[in-house]
C-alpha cells in the first residue's frame, strides 16, 4: 500500500508509524485508518518492536469532523465497526509490542488509539481528552474497554462526563500511561525504549501481554494455568535458553526474538 496520511520507516528492527496529517492535528479519516491498519500489520512483520507517533504537534485530534461529510450523514456505527475495529484489532493483535509514543495532543478516538499500544510514553507538555461528550457522543475506539482498566472507574467516569484535560503528568501518575518525559528528552527516550524491547525476547513479551490482558476476565485459578501454559512455551524458546546461557556466563543476553 502507498501511504499518504502516514509514514512507515523500518530501521533496526523497529518501525516507526508516523501519523502525517499535521494541517489538522492528526485526525482520523477512513483512509489514514484504512493505512494505519496496514502499516501496523506490515510493521509487525518486519520488525520486533512498532511505534505510533504523530507528525506536528499533536499526537492526534480524533475522528476527522470536518473532511468527512455532514455530521448528521455519518454513520458511526458502521464506521467504528468497519474502520476502527480492524486498527484497533490490529495493533492488540501485533506479533510484537506496540508503543504509544504521545507527541502532542491526543484527544477523542486519538487518546483511545494511544490507550490500545502495550506501552504509552508521552511527551509533559501533551495531553489526553475524552472529548465525546462535547459533542454528545460516548468514548469509542475502545475508550469503554481500556480507560476504567487502566485509570479505575472513578477516574474513567470523570473523564467520559466532564472532558477535561489530563495532562500527561496526570495521566501517568494516574496510571494511565507508562511515563510522561520532559519534552527535550522525549524522542530520545521513546527510542531508547524502542530498542530495549526490539532487542529483547519477543515470545516472552508477547506471552506477557496475553497474560496480563487475560487477568481481568480469568479468577485466580484460570490465571494460574494461564501462566503455566505460557511459560512453558517460553521455556522451549531459544531465548530462554539464550538468557539462562547468559546468566550463568555474566553476560548480556543477545535475543533473536525466537
Amino acid at each position: 500500500m502507498q501511504y499518504q496520511t502516514i509514514t512507515l520507516d523500518v530501521a533496526d528492527d523497529i518501525a516507526v508509524l508516523r501519523l502525517d496529517r499535521p494541517d489538522v492535528m492528526n485526525a482520523m479519516n477512513s483512509q489514514m485508518r484504512a493505512e494505519v491498519t496496514h502499516a501496523v500489520a506490515a510493521g509487525g512483520a518486519e520488525a520486533r518492536v512498532v511505534v505510533i507517533t504523530g507528525n506536528g504537534r499533536a499526537f492526534c485530534s480524533g475522528q476527522d469532523l470536518g473532511t468527512e461529510g455532514n455530521a448528521a450523514d455519518l454513520d458511526l456505527e458502521r464506521i467504528l465497526r468497519d474502520e476502527y475495529v480492524p486498527m484497533l484489532r490490529a495493533i492488540r493483535d501485533c506479533p510484537v509490542p506496540v508503543i504509544a509514543a504521545v507527541n502532542g495532543a491526543a484527544a477523542g478516538a486519538g487518546a483511545n488509539l494511544a490507550l490500545a499500544a502495550d506501552v504509552v510514553i508521552a511527551t509533559e507538555s501533551a495531553y489526553f481528552m475524552q472529548a465525546f461528550s462535547r459533542i454528545g457522543l460516548i468514548p469509542d475506539a475502545g475508550g469503554t474497554w481500556a480507560l476504567p482498566r487502566q485509570m479505575g472507574l472513578a477516574k474513567a467516569m470523570g473523564a467520559a462526563l466532564f472532558a477535561e484535560k489530563i495532562s500527561a503528568r496526570q495521566a501517568d501518575d494516574w496510571g494511565m500511561i507508562w511515563e510522561a518525559v520532559e519534552d527535550d528528552a522525549f524522542e530520545e527516550r521513546w527510542r531508547a525504549r524502542a530498542a530495549h524491547l526490539a532487542a529483547g525476547p519477543t515470545q516472552a513479551y508477547n506471552a506477557a501481554r496475553e497474560a496480563l490482558r487475560g487477568a481481568f476476565e480469568a479468577d485466580f485459578e484460570e490465571q494460574l494455568l494461564l501462566e503455566a501454559r505460557l511459560q512453558g512455551h517460553c521455556g522451549k524458546t531459544r531465548d530462554f535458553q539464550e538468557g539462562v546461557l547468559a546468566f550463568l556466563e555474566k553476560r548480556p543476553a543477545r535475543y533473536e526474538g525466537r
